[in-house]
């Protein structure tokens, strides 16, 4: 019997781990983040007039887009490994990475639109907290995309460089995706501060929207992050993927998975 039969056989007598709350929480997640899009283009229609390339509201195109990309896209394409479960593990990452790749495009005509606004008007560039953090995070986003494509969708990485560098692959995905929501608060905040100024204190209805707009994203966010440390609704390995581990393992040090 190989052991991709065996695993196979072993998987089907196995109870396989209770999915509890996951698909709730998985549609809570994503009620949250459409609901943070709407709000977000609510927001920028009602209080900032829109958003249009060639004008004043070109400014508009680096909230939406950011929020769209870096938060509401991101998010989705980290919980690819825990909605789909039992499809290919290749089909699975393929959806990862393309999801990441259209939250890069978007997030990086996001940062076009600012840029080409700031030199149109001549204001000054990378000034604030919010510009250094946005900088810093679609930086880490393109190298953590690049270097998860080299490793786990290029046909090029061994089996031994994937799994030792995925720990680090998982950390900086999630860690990027909540360094992204904060710089989306701070460029919030900012906003506000610019526009309202001291009318900001006096519970002007836009300040009121951007903060339920805020205490959204941070939902969003918190969710999403509690799906993924949920150490039962990980995605479980197939009977291919463990046959293949066990037949490396066997290959570099000599173990025997019937010795085990």
């Amino acid at each position: 019997m190989t052991g991709c039969q065996r695993l196979s056989m072993e998987s089907r007598a196995s109870p396989s781990p209770s999915l509890g709350g996951l698909p709730c929480c998985v549609a809570f997640s994503q009620l949250l983040g459409l609901t943070v899009v709407a709000v977000t283009g609510a927001w920028l229609g009602l209080y900032r007039g829109g958003i249009a390339w060639e004008s004043a509201l070109q400014f508009n195109v680096h909230s939406l887009c950011m929020v769209i990309g870096l938060v509401f896209l991101q998010g989705d394409a980290l919980l690819v490994y825990r909605v789909f479960r039992n499809e290919a593990k290749r089909t699975t990452k393929v959806l990862h990475g393309l999801l990441h790749g259209f939250a890069f495009i978007i997030a990086l005509v996001g940062l076009v639109a600012v840029f080409d606004y700031h030199r149109k008007k001549g204001y000054t560039d990378l000034y604030s907290l919010h510009s250094w953090c946005g900088i810093l995070v679609f930086t880490l986003y393109f190298v953590q995309w690049l270097v998860g494509f080299s490793f786990f969708l290029f046909p090029g990485a061994s089996f031994s460089l994937r799994s030792r560098y995925r720990p680090q692959h998982i950390f900086f995905g999630a860690s990027i995706f909540l360094l992204s929501v904060g710089t989306a608060l701070l460029g919030l905040k900012e906003a506000l501060l610019f526009k309202l100024g001291a009318k900001y204190s006096t519970f002007e209805p836009e300040g009121v929207l951007a903060n339920v707009l805020g205490l959204l994203l941070a939902g969003f966010a918190l969710v999403v992050l509690y799906i993924l440390t949920r150490a039962d609704w990980k995605r479980p390995p197939q009977a291919e993927e463990q046959a293949l581990s066990m037949d490396f393992k066997t290959l570099t040090e000599g173990d025997s998975p019937g010795s085990q």
